[in-house]
């Protein structure tokens, strides 16, 4: 059975999916979620899902090895950053090379980068106005938004769309292919 291990920053709708497709089925499962915001709606979520979770501070994360000894003990064969919102310390994607997945809402390289998240995103694809837009997923390395593609997702952006309209076309793209795309790329891993 493959080990995921997801960190997220926010509500935990992305994690909340990955944890439900996961429980049905036989070849991996969400082992833990970690967050940096204690006060984070993911954490509830993972209580209701009866799935271990933890939030970490700063210190922990980028200053000393609590999170990688925790990520260690965790032993996962992929890392999901489901709108986790800091940039992952070198330490841990050296441990974890080609490990660590992100879903981006926006079709990389365009509105990516620090800054470039929720709906700040959304807000500069209307803004540009840009006929389409999407999902991103990709691996991690280590600057923003610039690990390998795996996978792009685009829907259309009608001149009407506000940022809140995008915002929901993106939470359906992400739902559909974010879980599918993580166990495609569990089952390359078997191979």
């Amino acid at each position: 059975m493959k080990r995921i291990v997801i960190f997220a920053s926010g509500s935990g709708s992305n994690a909340e999916n990955l944890i439900k497709y996961f429980k049905t089925k036989t070849n991996a499962s969400v082992t833990l979620v970690l967050t940096n915001n204690p006060q984070a709606k993911v954490l509830d979520r993972c209580k209701k899902l009866e799935v271990s979770a933890l939030s970490f501070n700063k210190v922990a994360f980028t200053k000393t090895d609590n999170v990688l000894n925790l990520l260690k003990s965790a032993k996962p064969d992929l890392i999901i950053l489901a709108g986790f919102l800091w940039k992952f310390p070198e330490q841990i994607l050296n441990t974890y090379p080609n490990m660590v997945i992100n879903v981006h809402p926006a079709l990389l390289p365009k509105f990516g980068g620090k800054g470039m998240y929720g709906m700040h995103v959304h807000e500069a694809v209307v803004a540009n106005k840009e006929s389409e837009t999407g999902i991103t997923i990709h691996y991690v390395n280590e600057n923003y938004d610039e690990g390998a593609i795996i996978f792009q997702a685009t829907c259309p952006v009608l001149s009407t769309d506000t940022a809140d309209d995008i915002a929901a076309k993106i939470h359906e793209l992400e739902m559909e292919h974010f879980p599918v795309i993580v166990d495609k790329v569990l089952n390359q891993k078997e191979a």
